[in-house]
């Protein structure tokens, strides 16, 4: 068992906790309808080509190239339409030398044309002037003015143009857009191989802390953390379980603890890391496997008081109570975690530079992250701090993202740029 607040660098945990986890990823079978922001457990491999078909990217007429070679306004070219090409329908017939198919955008390109000609680009006449003969009942044919020559393969989308047959088109641990789910349905997927979601289990702890939709007596606080931590599971990929509020009593959260690491992936306590609910946390995550707690002291600012543990295999978690400190060490500790169940391939955070507004000052041995909001002046990015104490849950809402004092530094002085995380 780790000794109480013996702080480690956040590196220094996270590389202890990784010693004592194997995340032992599983897949499942998603429909495509909800696959979005799911994580992929296999290659996507294309089984034929898009397009499978030539097609044309506008509305003209389906050409020989070679016909039009030479045209402009003052000597066009001649052509006989012959047939048109319905959306939908296959080009049962081939162009001969000097014919023309009326084509709409998407539409499939007949056999012997090789250009599409813009519908601007040509003047229609009222008969055939080469005898050109219909190649549809029912349609009757006309002559063309082409005013501008077509190069081969103009305005024509080719088969395997998009995709090749037998390409990769999706990586395993890709997450998946709104754009890749229709890549998968123009390829005919209707289900995609994806990893399973961790549960992960919300114990909020506290004889202060109510329900949102009751009225605080004196002394009391809403439960914050509860909601706030379940939309950040959802968002890094898992499934949050909300458990009702625990009282400060040791067999009271000896049973929330052990339900959630019996019902779930991953069991998040917060509130019950530092002070006086230390004792009740860090016994019940011992009670609750081996090894038990791991780390209990990490120095970030703010997030000092947090517990890193292992039970039989699954990791336990124990965040400060204060709504700052608690995202912050999720977003640290909890969220790479769900990765790991995911297999997830690491993205890039999304970041962005600024100028900083006001001098930081450097945290006594600890990293220090720094809510900021951004401003533009003259053309330029600012990120100006938003200081306040780690239990503001609107230090949050009224920033946009994070900036780190590294350990050991000498602060930020104003003017520097800065990288900003942003949320």
């Amino acid at each position: 068992m780790a000794e109480f607040l013996k702080l480690r660098t956040a590196e220094e945990a996270w590389a202890l906790f990784l010693r004592h986890f194997q995340p032992a990823p599983a897949r499942e079978t998603c429909a495509l309808v909800d696959a979005l922001d799911r994580v992929l457990a296999e290659d996507i491999v294309a089984r034929h080509p898009l397009p499978v078909f030539s097609r044309s990217t506008v509305d003209g007429y389906a050409v020989r190239a070679a016909d039009t070679y030479g045209a402009s306004a003052g000597a066009p070219a001649y052509l006989d339409v012959v047939a048109e090409v319905a959306m939908g329908a296959a080009a049962d017939f081939a162009l001969e030398p000097g014919e023309a198919a009326l084509v709409h955008t998407g539409g499939m390109i007949p056999p012997g044309a090789d250009a599409v000609v813009m519908l601007e680009n040509t003047n229609r006449l009222a008969a055939p002037m080469f005898g050109g003969r219909p190649r549809q009942a029912g349609f009757t044919a006309f002559a063309i003015e082409v005013h501008r020559p077509a190069a081969e393969g103009e305005a024509i989308i080719q088969p395997g143009e998009d995709v090749s047959a037998g390409e990769v088109v999706l990586r395993a641990g890709q997450v998946l857009r709104p754009q890749d789910i229709g890549g998968l349905a123009a390829l005919g997927v209707t289900h995609a191989p994806v990893m399973r979601q961790p549960r992960v289990a919300i114990v909020s702890q506290g004889d202060e802390v109510v329900p949102p939709d009751q009225e605080p007596g004196p002394g009391q606080v809403r439960d914050i953390n509860s909601y706030t931590l379940a939309a950040l599971v959802r968002r890094a990929g898992g499934v949050p379980i909300n458990y009702p509020i625990v009282p400060d009593e040791q067999a009271a959260l000896d049973r929330a603890v052990r339900r959630g690491w019996e019902e779930a992936d991953i069991v998040v306590i917060t509130a019950g890391s530092s002070v006086s609910y230390r004792d009740l946390t860090a016994a019940a995550i011992n009670r609750a496997g081996q090894p038990g707690v791991l780390v209990h002291g990490v120095a970030i600012r703010p997030g000092k008081p947090t517990i890193l543990a292992m039970c039989d295999g699954k990791p336990v978690f124990g965040l400060p109570g204060n709504p700052v400190s608690c995202i912050n060490i999720f977003l640290h500790f909890v969220s790479p975690t769900i990765a790991l169940y995911l297999a997830e391939r690491p993205a890039p955070a999304r970041t962005t530079r600024a100028r900083l507004a006001r001098n930081i000052a450097a945290g006594s041995g600890r990293a220090d992250f720094v809510r900021v909001r951004l401003e533009e002046r003259e053309g330029e990015t600012w990120a100006v701090p938003v200081f306040g104490k780690s239990n503001l849950i609107f230090t949050l809402v009224r920033s946009e993202g994070i900036i780190e004092v590294p350990l050991n530094s000498n602060g930020l002085p104003a003017g520097d740029e800065v990288t900003v995380v942003l949320d």
